[in-house]
């Protein structure tokens, strides 16, 4: 596919980008123009993901980083902004799922899926926030889930993050406004990717990654009086 110059050199940051979802926002954003930094923990998978993309024309440099670490969340802002330019797109898309019965689960488990899903957000928009208050401009989307908007067995734990993170989402949003700043959450069904099992489901009648990256193509290209808050997005078809 051709590149073309929607989003002009606009710099993106994408946490959980080696794969999945994040690997095809990042791929959607860099055939727009945009200059690309990919974060995940896993540097091989990362350098990985990094040459597809430089392989495909677009500009793309990549850190692996712990979401959960203030410190490493600073060192890669700091990074992308010497060696990219100032970030005007942040997507916070890194996650992890567990799924048990309350009653079954965890501490740890709790402790992790929090970290990951939630407080990463809060750390990641912290660290870009600043900049793009003093430019008054830019995007925050955050990927959340249908999940966090209804209940299911075995997913107190990873509803309580994506609920959380709805509920985040929305008064970032607030808190942001005045400085031209929109913040919106993207709430996917099931996808057909690895992130967790399927069993008994149809993958074909699944969303694909490259259904959410299209949603936050929607939003980083939408007319500048405007403001998506939030996308829900399902499958036509039940897996």
């Amino acid at each position: 596919m051709e590149l073309n110059e929607q989003l002009d050199g606009k710099v993106a940051l994408i946490t959980g980008a080696s794969r999945g979802i994040g690997f095809a926002i990042a791929r959607s954003l860099g055939r727009m123009g945009a200059k690309l930094s990919l974060c995940a923990k896993d540097p091989a998978k990362l350098e990985a993901a990094a040459k597809k993309l430089t392989g495909e024309g677009i500009t793309a440099i990549w850190m692996a980083a712990d979401v959960t670490q203030a410190e490493q969340i600073a060192a890669l802002v700091q990074k992308t902004e010497q060696s990219l330019g100032p970030i005007e797109i942040l997507i916070n898309n890194a996650g992890i799922g567990y799924f048990a019965p309350v009653q079954d689960a965890v501490e740890a488990k709790w402790d992790a899926v929090l970290d990951t899903n939630l407080k990463s957000v809060f750390l990641a928009t912290k660290a870009v926030a600043p900049g793009m208050i003093q430019r008054r401009s830019g995007h925050i989307i955050n990927i959340a889930s249908l999940a966090g908007k209804n209940a299911f067995a075995g997913g107190s734990i990873y509803c309580a993050s994506k609920w959380g993170l709805v509920g985040m989402t929305q008064c970032m949003a607030e808190d942001l406004r005045p400085f031209g700043i929109r913040v919106s959450a993207v709430c996917p069904g099931t996808v057909a990717t690895d992130f967790s099992p399927h069993a008994g489901k149809d993958p074909s009648k699944m969303l694909q990654s490259e259904d959410v990256a299209h949603a936050v193509e929607v939003i980083v290209t939408q007319a500048p009086q405007s403001f998506i808050s939030e996308i829900l997005l399902r499958p036509t078809q039940k897996p």
